[in-house]
């Protein structure tokens, strides 16, 4: 794209790019541009490896920046640990059960938010460790979590069939999310945060208004427990996964369904889009990963090569690069594009469910 051009299509529509910024906007896009067209050929070595807790880990997360990540585990507690020195820098403890879900508050990263089979989610500073409030309420575990990007709220899901949305601030419930018949397992809030998905064991999806608390649509079509669910980033889609072999795309705004992508022989346990939401990736039990274009819904790449079920896919920041993580106890890394595998990650011994980028995509963490 020409870089003027563009410019001054942004400056018809934004009056805060007045004419004495211009020049400095140009010079943004075009650094924009440099960055995305910058070719790497990254090669990823192992740094370290982390004996993180005395039982099984159950996430890993990063914040932003990549400089800090923590982890959950069976043993009650979450760590906070330094990158860059491996150093485990807190452990957060207080759970009476394992801490299964975790996630810092991106892009600021200054709170963790935890949720036990305890019931409960606690959120907890980064920087001293402390607690600042227990939600109490769900009367089942807590099995997934996350912050909208305002940080304003945290939402959790449950096994209680329900999901509660709670004010960060205050520390306190704001509303309940009741209209699944089954288990709650996946949720995410759009980038906006006026909306927010969750996904159940009811085969269903709804969208929720995240103000009142009113269920605004539910996507039917699937015929197996939806694993995972996600929006784009300009919040118009909004991608499904199912235990039914089967992903599916619909309109966020309507709730309607737009297209079935197929291909996999097996469930599918891991779905999420690219940056840029133009690109969707696949991860399945049957071993394989395929990424498709949004808008053609066409399959560009099949990511053939593990030798076991993958439960976690990832795109990096760039979009050009999908990280996948497997039973057969390796990470892949694979060119979105072609499908071709350009690195194996190999070392864990037992089978990886978890893995993550930093944001600059030049740091890989993986979890066992």
């Amino acid at each position: 794209t020409d870089a003027v051009a563009l410019v001054e299509e942004i400056r018809k529509g934004e009056p805060l790019i007045t004419a004495s910024c211009k020049e400095h906007v140009i010079h943004l896009v075009r650094r924009l541009q440099e960055k995305l067209e910058g070719k790497e050929n990254h090669k990823f070595y192992l740094f370290k490896v982390l004996r993180a807790h005395i039982l099984p880990l159950t996430n890993v997360a990063f914040n932003k920046s990549g400089s800090r990540f923590i982890t959950g585990s069976y043993d009650r507690t979450c760590k906070v640990w330094d990158t860059a020195s491996g150093e485990e820098l807190r452990t957060l403890e207080g759970h009476g059960n394992v801490v299964y879900a975790i996630a810092f508050n991106n892009p600021y990263g200054d709170k963790i938010a935890t949720g036990s089979f305890d019931k409960t989610c606690k959120l907890w500073s980064t920087e001293t460790g402390k607690c600042y409030h227990t939600f109490r309420g769900h009367s089942a575990e807590i099995v997934c979590l996350s912050f909208n990007l305002q940080s304003t709220l945290v939402a959790t899901g449950s096994m209680d069939t329900t999901a509660k949305l709670w004010d960060i601030e205050k520390g306190e419930e704001i509303v309940t999310l009741s209209g699944h018949s089954a288990e709650i397992i996946a949720l995410s809030f759009n980038t906006t945060g006026d909306r927010i998905i969750t996904g159940s064991f009811d085969h269903t999806v709804a969208v929720w208004d995240v103000s009142t608390g009113r269920m605004l649509h539910t996507l039917i079509g699937h015929r197996g427990e939806v694993s995972s669910a996600q929006f784009n980033w300009d919040c118009s889609l909004i991608v499904t996964g199912s235990m039914d072999k089967t992903c599916m795309l619909w309109n966020a705004m309507t709730g309607t369904h737009i297209a079935t992508l197929t291909g996999h022989s097996d469930e599918i346990l891991d779905v999420c889009f690219d940056y840029a939401g133009q690109r969707i990736a696949t991860a399945s039990a049957d071993g394989s990963a395929r990424v498709y274009n949004a808008e053609t819904k066409k399959c560009i790449a099949k990511l053939e090569g593990h030798g076991g079920e993958i439960s976690k896919i990832c795109f990096n920041p760039k979009g050009n690069r999908v990280l996948t993580a497997s039973s057969d106890k390796t990470a892949r890394l694979w060119d979105a594009a072609t499908g071709d595998c350009l690195q194996i990650l190999e070392g864990h011994t037992d089978e990886i469910f978890s893995c993550a980028f930093n944001y600059k995509g030049d740091i890989i963490i993986t979890g066992n």
